[in-house]
């Protein structure tokens, strides 16, 4: 398999080039059809579909010689699969994992602690949206070759999730991250519970899978900074992470974001303390890193739109001498000119902004930075780019 940013780069420079392009997040059916990664069946054969995590991709399926169990269409050798057991709850999982091995749920089910209660009747769409959002994270991060443990494998370096409302003293959840375990309200999958609090919180924006991203952000942090040879570098560039945490909310609450913040962050929330500027700054890396593999998967590039933006320099990135460099720095650029021009499809049909932000250069090298901490981690990251 090659690397996912290799081959992310690749699509970049030559994105139209059949023989570089690949589909990402669309795949077709054996009759011909295209599916989609959340589908659990094709809309024109009836044939029943399931997502592979490890190979990145959604494929047929076919009835294996024992119940329950499933062959590839196009590779029926392969070896047999289960579907996750969340596929008939309202989570509506579609996900595989081999035959032989134990527990009922997929990689990205295990990851629950918690579910909502389901005997409240609205929490079954939430609790469907909610999974939808964190299967295309827990996908991504597969894609990057980032360890996904869940907690029950692994108490002390495991991931997890609570999917929670209002306890029993009424007290509501508060969405965070806490020694691998992620907590979000599930009150968040209410479009106008979202909107009124990212008003309160005068937000740009605020999305479920933009929850994720962020605290799964906290949990890397702890996994491949926190006391690493990166940990220095990190404090050079986002600031010294045993400032008190406390303090810094409280004075960010008080007094909100420095005037000058979008010369050096990429999010007012994003100032309040070193460890949400990386958060903030990893959740926009992954989000640059699918929206960029998908529109290439799409055919969508404005690399030959007449777009006056200033290319970023090496000397803006945090290792202008990483061999990798320019292919990094390509594909920012061809982020910048795509959200361009989705900002002014979404402004043509009366809707905010696509993406509403601004890389400055200090954002820039915050996000190779990043770059070279997953790289370094799983090995993959450098396949994105080249794939496009």
């Amino acid at each position: 398999m090659y690397r996912f940013f290799e081959q992310l780069s690749s699509r970049i420079a030559a994105p139209f080039v059949s023989e570089t392009k690949r589909a990402s997040k669309v795949w077709q059916c054996r009759c011909g059809q295209s599916i989609f990664f959340p589908n659990t069946q094709c809309l024109s054969c009836s044939a029943a579909l399931g997502y592979l995590p490890e190979q990145g991709r959604l494929c047929t399926l076919e009835p294996g010689p024992e119940e329950s169990t499933w062959r590839l269409s196009d590779e029926p050798g392969a070896g047999l699969y289960r579907r996750c057991a969340n596929l008939s709850t309202p989570a509506a999982c579609n996900w595989l994992f081999p035959e032989h091995n134990s527990g009922e749920f997929c990689i990205a089910c295990s990851l629950n602690r918690t579910i909502p209660d389901l005997s409240i009747a609205e929490n079954g769409e939430r609790w469907c949206k909610v999974e939808t959002a964190k299967r295309r994270l827990v996908a991504q991060l597969i894609s990057l070759g980032l360890q996904v443990i869940p907690k029950t494998r692994d108490e002390e370096r495991g991931l997890a999730f609570d999917f929670v409302g209002v306890d029993l003293e009424g007290k509501l959840p508060t969405t965070g991250h806490a020694n691998g375990l992620i907590t979000l309200d599930i009150k968040e999958a209410d479009d106008d519970h979202r909107e009124k609090v990212r008003v309160q919180m005068h937000e740009p924006y605020r999305t479920l899978l933009g929850h994720f991203r962020h605290e799964v952000g906290h949990y890397y942090w702890d996994r491949l900074i926190a006391d690493t040879y990166w940990q220095d570098g990190f404090r050079n560039l986002f600031g010294d992470d045993r400032a008190s945490y406390a303090d810094a909310l409280d004075h960010h609450y008080q007094h909100g974001a420095p005037a000058d913040w979008q010369q050096s962050f990429v999010s007012a929330y994003a100032t309040m303390h070193p460890w949400e500027d990386w958060a903030e700054t990893w959740a926009h890396y992954l989000h640059m890193m699918d929206a960029v593999d998908t529109a290439l998967g799409f055919g969508m590039s404005a690399r030959d739109m007449d777009l006056d933006y200033q290319p970023f320099p090496l000397e803006t990135l945090y290792d202008p001498q990483h061999p990798g460099g320019p292919a990094f720095l390509s594909f920012v650029n061809a982020w910048i000119e795509l959200a361009g021009m989705l900002n002014e499809l979404s402004r043509s049909m009366g809707q905010p902004d696509f993406y509403p932000f601004v890389l400055s250069p200090a954002v820039i090298t915050k996000l190779h930075f990043i770059h070279l901490v997953i790289q370094d981690a799983g090995g993959k990251a450098d396949e994105v780019l080249q794939a496009q």
